[in-house]
């Protein structure tokens, strides 16, 4: 089945064509100054994840991994300059997204920064660019990749694929080229190389695996590799998006009818979807966001409405009913046993019944709720056992990530609460303060006040101080 631009032509050459000439064209001059500062922002709330992450065994494992591979002189956040540069890509990848609390593009359902973050700053390391051709070419590659995700309307995770991994790639490969100093021809070239880069499997759902984490990384690495290919004359395929073998129809497979191709090139450099991407204020799946905040909400009022012990209160609630999006199902409620017993923190982080359990029993969701002993807690496990999901018939999604909980009592008392707009995404965004409060949040135990405070004047300045400044501060270990 051939896929068209459904009436969309902004290129007569195609997607890859119309992405190219916007990427390797785009000034930074002519992106609104509150596109730019958010940019800036993003890459804050990155960095302080990267730092966050760095003592965890994931992080550990992965990093004796690279060093096997030899050594380097590219920077690694908090680690020193001792990776190649396409090693030290998905090291960083896996820092800034390792603990699934980056930034999301909740339309396309990516994470952008997580790869685009590691491959600006490595391509413009190797490259010598500065701060201000970093925060373009990153601004790009968040346009271009957010629609392209767009474009697939949910497919990619109906078949078992993550957008972040997969369209990650094609995005770090129109940023990439920008740095390397491509032309659009050679852009276009690069995107068709990367079409048989683009990875990205969900199977990481169960069994607690870690290879979600490696994939912004990789994908950061894949784009780094088919620009350096294109811009010394290899020759891929020029139509990666459109066609029978494009992307759409070889990945979408029996969904491609979901596809809407004019997504991919409307409103590029008019309609900034940087603007778009929001930032996670709970370390778990975006898709479970307003659930969560649903049960945190109505924690209090369970707590004022029984003088019972915490177990006692578990014990007279009949059940849990949380209406979710149908899209997110796949992904945070089923197999629904398996999400009621989450075996590790990564199972956790993607299980509706743990989160609202959790939410509804604490009040809160932090990074501490991911700790062994939190994931273990048998009152916990009590009340995940109680909870079911249906169907949000009044969802909004892709645009809202709705989230409704419902708990009923043996008594026939009923709490309920219900969460129209999910918190953090475009309709309700964190505040660039918020996000400054994140970042300081997360780096709080692993740098010092003052180091802190450094490292956020230097993101903030990034299009305003030399890079080697913001690059001198992130290598220094930790």
């Amino acid at each position: 089945m051939d896929l068209t631009l459904n009436g969309h032509v902004a290129n007569e050459d195609g997607i890859a064509s119309a992405l190219a000439d916007f990427a390797i064209g785009m000034t930074l001059d002519r992106v609104p100054a509150e596109v730019r500062q958010r940019a800036k922002y993003l890459l804050l709330d990155a960095v302080g994840l990267a730092y966050a992450t760095k003592n965890y065994p994931f992080t550990k494992v992965t990093l004796a991994a690279m060093q096997s591979l030899g050594s380097g002189s590219s920077t690694v956040i908090g680690h020193g300059r001792i990776l190649q540069p396409r090693d030290a890509m998905v090291m960083n990848g896996l820092l800034v997204h390792g603990l699934d609390f980056d930034d999301t593009h909740l339309r396309g359902v990516i994470h952008p920064t997580a790869s685009l973050f590691p491959c600006t700053l490595g391509m413009a390391e190797v490259h010598g660019a500065s701060g201000e051709a970093l925060l373009a070419a990153y601004i790009a590659g968040v346009e271009v990749g957010s629609r392209l995700t767009s474009a697939g309307n949910g497919g990619f995770h109906e078949t078992g694929f993550n957008p972040t991994g997969v369209i990650g790639t094609f995005a770090s490969a129109v940023a990439a080229s920008r740095l390397a100093g491509l032309t659009p021809r050679q852009a276009w070239m690069a995107q068709g190389i990367a079409l048989s880069m683009a990875s990205g499997s969900q199977a990481f759902l169960q069994g607690g695996a870690w290879s979600k984490r490696i994939q912004p990384g990789w994908a950061a690495s894949a784009g780094m590799t088919a620009a350096t290919l294109a811009k010394q004359g290899f020759i891929g395929p020029k139509a990666p998006y459109e066609g029978r073998f494009g992307l759409f129809s070889s990945y979408l497979g029996e969904v491609r009818a979901l596809v809407d191709l004019s997504l991919a090139t409307s409103g590029l450099g008019e309609v900034w979807q940087t603007m778009e991407v929001a930032v996670k204020p709970i370390p778990a799946c975006v898709f479970a966001h307003a659930a969560t905040d649903a049960a945190m909400i109505l924690h209090e009022p369970w707590r004022r409405g029984s003088d019972e012990p915490a177990m006692g209160a578990i014990d007279a609630v009949k059940r849990v009913r949380v209406k979710v999006p149908r899209e997110v199902v796949k992904t945070v409620c089923e197999p629904v046993e398996a999400k009621r017993r989450p075996a590790n923190a990564y199972e956790a982080q993607f299980s509706i019944p743990y989160l609202v359990a959790t939410g509804l029993l604490k009040g809160k969701f932090t990074l501490q709720e991911l700790e062994d002993d939190a994931v273990s807690d048998p009152q916990v496990l009590a009340l995940a056992a109680k909870v079911d999901y249906e169907i949000d018939p009044d969802s909004t999604f892709p645009r809202h990530h709705t989230g409704e909980v419902i708990v009923e009592f043996a008594d026939e008392r009923r709490l309920e609460h219900r969460e129209d707009v999910n918190r953090g995404g475009a309709d309700r965004p964190l505040s660039n303060d918020e996000v400054a409060e994140k970042y300081l949040s997360n780096v709080n135990g692993t740098l010092s006040p003052a180091r802190a405070d450094q490292v956020l004047d230097a993101v903030l300045a990034l299009d305003q101080r030399p890079l080697r400044d913001l690059l001198t501060l992130l290598a220094e270990p930790v």
